[in-house]
C-alpha cells in the first residue's frame, strides 16, 4: 500500500500530471507550503496554473515526456488516458506513480481527524458550508474543495494538521481509497455510468467504503435515501442520521420558502431541540446539504449558535445557482448540475424564487451519462419555460456517434418541454437576446463551459446592479 508521510520529504520532488484540476491543484498546493518542490503539466493554462506558478510551482503546458525528469513521486489525475506519455515514461522508469485518489487517501492518514464528503449530489455546497463553519471557529482546518468558494479564497486552505475536510467522488470506486474519521454520504443514484454497470454497483461501493471508518470514526449519511439501510448494515463507526424525516438524528420541520426561494426550517436534533434556521441558498436540495453539514460540525464540538449562524450567512460557492447579473431586466444564473436529479433541484428551487419565465440553457456532460440517463433527462425540465440544448460536452470522451443533443431534444418535447436544439454558443445568445423579457430568468446549466453563455450576455449589454 502507498504511503506518503508529509513531514519526511522521502519524495522531495512530485510532479501532478493534470494539475490544472480543481483537486490536483489543491493538493499541489498543500505541498508547496509544505517545502516540496512541485512540478506538473496541464493541456491549458488557467488562473489556478497562475496562482501555483507564483506559488513556486513549475508548471509545463502540454504534456511531454522530459516534463517528470528528476520526479521523486508521479501523481496523475483520472482525466487523462494510460498511453499519456508522461505517465508511460514515469511507469517504465520505475518512478513511484499514484493515481489522485490514492494519494489523497495517503494524504489524509496525515491528519488526526479528515471529513470526506460524498454522494452522487451535493458534495461541493456541502464542504463549503462546512468550510464556512469551520473558518468561522477556532479549528484551523485545512480544506480541499471541488470548487470556489469565496470564504476561504479559493478551492484551498491550509491549516493545521488536526483537522482535512475534503470532497470524496465515487468515480472509479475512488473512496475506496480514502480512510476518513468522519465520513458523510449524502445520497447514492445512478451516475458515472461509463464505468458503474448499474445503481447496485455503486450502493456496494459505498457499501465496502464505510467499512474504512474505525469504530471510534462516524458516519453521517442521508437516511431518507433508500439505500441507506444497506450501507449502514455495513459498518462499526458510530451512526449520525440526518434527513426530513423527524426519526433521524438531525431533522428538518416546517420547511418553508422566502419571496427569494430561500428554505426556513426548524432544525430537530435527536427529538430534543429545536431551532429556527434560514439559508441564504435556494432548494429543498440545501436543506439536505445544511442537514449534513451541521451534522458534521456539531459532532466536532462547534456550538450549535455558531454553527447555525455561520450556515445562515453562507451565500454559496460559483457556479451553484450562483446568480452572475442583470441585463434588460433578465436575470442570469449559472449553475453546475449535469444529472437529472440536479437539474430537478435546480429548476425546482428557481421556480421558488419566481413567477416569470425560467430559460434553461442545458450542456448534456458526456455522451455516455446522455445515452444512459435519457430517459431520466428527459422528464427533469419541468420546471423551466423554455429549453435550449446545444451540442454534447464531450469531457474525456470521445464521439462515436452513440447519442446527440437533438435526441435529448426530441424526448423533451415528447414530454410537452418547449425544447429546441441550437448549436453554437454564439447562435444560442442571439436568441436569447430576442426572445427573453424583462422578469424573465436565464439560467445556464452543465458541468463543461456553458457559463460562457451568460458571461457573453452579460458583456453584451451593460450589466446592472444585483
Amino acid at each position: 500500500m502507498f504511503e506518503f508521510c508529509i513531514n519526511d520529504h522521502k519524495y522531495s520532488h512530485v510532479h501532478f500530471i493534470g494539475i490544472g484540476g480543481i483537486s490536483m491543484s489543491g493538493l499541489a498546493e498543500i505541498l508547496l507550503t509544505e517545502g516540496y518542490k512541485v512540478s506538473g503539466s496541464d493541456m491549458n493554462n488557467s488562473y489556478i496554473i497562475e496562482r501555483l506558478k507564483t506559488l513556486g510551482a513549475d508548471i509545463y503546458i502540454g504534456h511531454d515526456k522530459d516534463n517528470i525528469n528528476g520526479s521523486d513521486l508521479v501523481v496523475y489525475t483520472d482525466a487523462i488516458s494510460k498511453d499519456n506519455e508522461e505517465l508511460v515514461t514515469s511507469l517504465q522508469n520505475n518512478i513511484p506513480t499514484v493515481d489522485r485518489a490514492t494519494f489523497l487517501g495517503a494524504l489524509m492518514k496525515n491528519y488526526e481527524n479528515s471529513i470526506a464528503v460524498s454522494g452522487t449530489h451535493g458534495k461541493t455546497t456541502t464542504t463549503s458550508m462546512i468550510a464556512t463553519i469551520l473558518n468561522r471557529s477556532l479549528l484551523s482546518p485545512t480544506i480541499l474543495l471541488g470548487g470556489q468558494l469565496d470564504e476561504i479564497g479559493g478551492n484551498v486552505k491550509l491549516g493545521t494538521k488536526k483537522y482535512l475536510l475534503t470532497e470524496a467522488c465515487e468515480y472509479k470506486g475512488n473512496i475506496l481509497k480514502y480512510f476518513p474519521t468522519i465520513a458523510i454520504i449524502l445520497n447514492m443514484e445512478e451516475e458515472h455510468l461509463d464505468y458503474f454497470h448499474n445503481i447496485d454497483h455503486i450502493v456496494d461501493t459505498f457499501t465496502q467504503y464505510v467499512e474504512n471508518i474505525k469504530e471510534d470514526g462516524y458516519l453521517i449519511i442521508n437516511t431518507d435515501d433508500y439505500n441507506s439501510k444497506k450501507v449502514i448494515r455495513n459498518t462499526k463507526a458510530n451512526i449520525i442520521t440526518f434527513g426530513l424525516n423527524n426519526k433521524s438524528d438531525y431533522s428538518a420541520e416546517n420547511i418553508s420558502f422566502t419571496s427569494e426561494g430561500y428554505p426556513k426550517f426548524m432544525l430537530n436534533i435527536k427529538g430534543e431541540s429545536l431551532y429556527p434556521v434560514k439559508l441564504s441558498v435556494m432548494g429543498t436540495h440545501n436543506v439536505y446539504n445544511a442537514l449534513a453539514s451541521i451534522c458534521a460540525t456539531h459532532t466536532l464540538g462547534i456550538p450549535i449558535n455558531t454553527i447555525i449562524k455561520s450556515i445562515e450567512e453562507y451565500k454559496g460557492t460559483h457556479r451553484r445557482l450562483e446568480m452572475k447579473g442583470i441585463i434588460n431586466g433578465i436575470k442570469i444564473v449559472d449553475d453546475y448540475a449535469h444529472h437529472p436529479t440536479e437539474i430537478k433541484a435546480s429548476l425546482k428551487a428557481l421556480r421558488n424564487s419566481t413567477n416569470n419565465k425560467i430559460w434553461c440553457i442545458f450542456q448534456p456532460h458526456t455522451y455516455t451519462r446522455t445515452k444512459m440517463l435519457l430517459n431520466s433527462f428527459a422528464e427533469s425540465f419541468s420546471e423551466a419555460d423554455r429549453v435550449i440544448i446545444p451540442d454534447i460536452y464531450a469531457a474525456r470522451e470521445k464521439d462515436n456517434g452513440i447519442v446527440h443533443s437533438t435526441h435529448l431534444v426530441e424526448a423533451l418535447v415528447k414530454n410537452g418541454i418547449d425544447a429546441k436544439y441550437i448549436s453554437s454558443f454564439e447562435s444560442i445568445e442571439d436568441y436569447i437576446l430576442k426572445n427573453a423579457k424583462k422578469g424573465d430568468t436565464v439560467v445556464t446549466m452543465g458541468a463543461g463551459n456553458v457559463y460562457t453563455i451568460g458571461e457573453a450576455l452579460l458583456e453584451s449589454s451593460e450589466k446592472e446592479a444585483i
